[in-house]
Formats: structure tokens, sequence, C-alpha cells
């Protein structure tokens, strides 16, 4: 299986001048915000009462049915992420707003989510501050020192059919339901789960009541499903790459993490439509205040961007196979590969 190459270094703007170059793409539509909103809701919406229907048929239909759904979740999740980072309106109240209705369909508490998302784009790639927002990854070295049965632990959480499929599921329709992983004093993030939680128990009854709750469940299960493991492997495959950035924190480099350590995840035009150009994703973590409609616009007129870590969907499959960071060579490597790695302990 091909494996993404680094390609070789390029000139690289300063800071300032990268701060610059970004600004003039941050200026958001309010006609081109609208019309996403408004199309991928009522699309949605479409397709989810075309699967309820299709109950009466086949729920074979309502499966197939399903697979362009959840597609269709994963873009409205991406537009409240949009959102959060204060980039879909110029409107803070307005973005706050949808981002938060948004919030209650994807089963994701807005508030909460904003100011965790917003850690991770602080501390992407900076092995000395881990655990924001980020897919568990340990270095070899760490992983050596571990006890058997730690090891194991780390294994399973990093096994596809869990990382994928279990994973995701839990963490959206169950973990997010809760406040114990949030500080004390996050007052206003805290008072944001409850209300998604109430809001999101008051819409399944009244869904529940309307059409049937197993009618409803027969529906949205399989929608969430899917579209909960596709954001969790778009967010794996952006990240976790063989040639991505991990670096201590007396080395890290904000500029850096966000070209070497995010992936250029080339599409094809439909998957990039659904996934609302996330792939475009070193250009976001340079500056998330550019909307996702502006991102093949500034990708497109900057060749710095296009020199960077271009990840197709073939080549992604590869990095299912990637597990710790090697600090002495520079990359990610799987378990088979522990044999090789050599490491200072």
């Amino acid at each position: 299986m091909n494996r993404m190459q680094k390609p070789s270094p390029q000139p690289r703007l300063a800071p300032i001048g990268r701060k610059t170059q970004l600004a003039q793409y941050r200026e958001p539509s309010i006609w081109k915000s609208t019309w996403q909103l408004l199309s991928s809701v009522m699309l949605f919406c479409v397709l989810w009462t075309l699967m309820l229907v299709s109950l009466r048929y086949s729920y074979w239909l309502t499966l197939l049915l399903s697979v362009p759904t959840a597609g269709l979740m994963v873009r409205l999740y991406i537009l409240q992420h949009d959102c959060g980072h204060g980039a879909f309106f110029k409107s803070k109240k307005l973005n706050d707003m949808i981002g938060f209705t948004l919030g209650v369909l994807v089963m994701t508490p807005y508030s909460s989510w904003r100011r965790q998302h917003a850690l991770h784009h602080a501390t992407a790639g900076d092995l000395d501050r881990r655990g924001h927002g980020d897919v568990h990854t340990i270095t070899v070295a760490e992983y050596l020192k571990l006890t058997p049965l730690n090891r194991l632990g780390y294994r399973l959480s990093r096994n596809p059919v869990i990382l994928f499929g279990i994973s995701p599921l839990v963490y959206f329709a169950i973990l997010q339901r809760f406040t114990y992983n949030l500080p004390r004093s996050w007052n206003q993030e805290r008072a944001g789960v409850h209300w998604t939680n109430l809001v999101m128990f008051a819409s399944v009854l009244a869904f529940g009541w309307f059409v049937g709750f197993r009618q409803f469940l027969l529906v949205h299960a399989p929608v969430t499903f899917l579209a909960s493991s596709a954001g969790v492997w778009l967010f794996y495959v952006q990240h976790n790459f063989e040639t991505t950035y991990w670096q201590r924190h007396n080395r890290w480099d904000f500029g850096t993490a966000g070209i070497e350590g995010s992936s250029y995840y080339h599409l094809p035009r439909g998957l990039q439509w659904f996934t609302a150009n996330i792939g475009f994703h070193h250009i976001h973590h340079l500056d998330s205040r550019i909307p996702n409609y502006r991102l093949q616009e500034c990708f497109d007129e900057n060749s710095e961007f296009q020199q960077v870590n271009r990840l197709t969907l073939w080549q992604s499959m590869s990095c299912i196979t990637l597990k710790l960071w090697d600090e002495d060579a520079g990359k990610m490597v799987g378990f088979r590969d522990l044999n090789n790695c050599k490491t200072t302990h």
C-alpha cells in the first residue's frame, strides 16, 4: 500500500507574512454561509424523511440511504465547527446560536466543544501538551515502559474496530452527555452540556411520539453510527499519518505544526463537498478563521500550501497501521516496527 511521501522542504513565509497572507481569506459571506446552512439542513431533512418512508419497503434501502444522510450530518458538524471558530458569520451571537442548534443535531455540546477544540488548535503536535481533542498517541519509548496490561489497553484503543467503530458512537452518544472531564471553572461550558442534553432529550421524545420510537431508532441509529465513525476517521487521518509533526514543547512551533502536522486530505469532489473542505486541514490549522468555502480559494492561490503532506483516499488507508510516534526517526510507526526502533530509555 502506498504511503504518503513527504515533500522536499519548501521556502516558508515568516509568521507575520503568513498571517497577512491568510487574513484576506477570513471574510465570511452572509449569502454563502446562509446557503450552505439552509441547503445542508434541507437535504438532511429530505433524506431522513426518505429513510423513514423506505421502512415500508426494505430496510436495506433504508441503510443505503443512511450513507448520504450520514455524509450530510458530517457536513453539518463541520458547519458547526466553523461557527465555533467564529468563521461562519461575522456575528458572534449568530455563530453561537447556529452552533448550538447544529450541536444538538450532531450530539455535540457546542460551548464545551468550542473551548476544548481551541485547545486542540493551540497544542496540536506538542508532545508535552497532549490530551486536548487529539487521538491518544504515545511514543515508542513510552510504550516500551508500559506494563503488559497497559500495553494491551493501548493496543485495544488503537484497534480499528474500536477506534473507528465502537469509540465514536460511545463518545458522541454517551460521553458527551456528561461534564466529568470539564474543569469546575467552566461554568458556561458545563451549563451548555446540560442545555444540549435537555433539547436533545425533548427532540427525541417529540420525534418518537410523532413517528414512533422504533421507527426513529431504525432511521437515526445507522446515520449516527456512520457519521460518528466518519468524523473520527477524518480527524484521525488529518493528524495521524507517517510524516506528521510531533515535538517536545521547547522545540514546538505553531506554524510548523500547522503545515507539517496537518495533512492535505485530497478527496474526490463529492466527498470534499460532504466534508466541507476540511481536507485543507493544514490551512485551517494555520488560520481557523477562514470559512470552509474559502479554503479551496486560499489553496489555489498560494503555492506554499500546495507543497505539503498530500494524502489521497487510497493512501489514507495505510494510516490505520500507524500506532506510535518514534521520536528518533521522526515518524509514526506500527507495532510491527518496534523491533526496528532505536529508542533511549
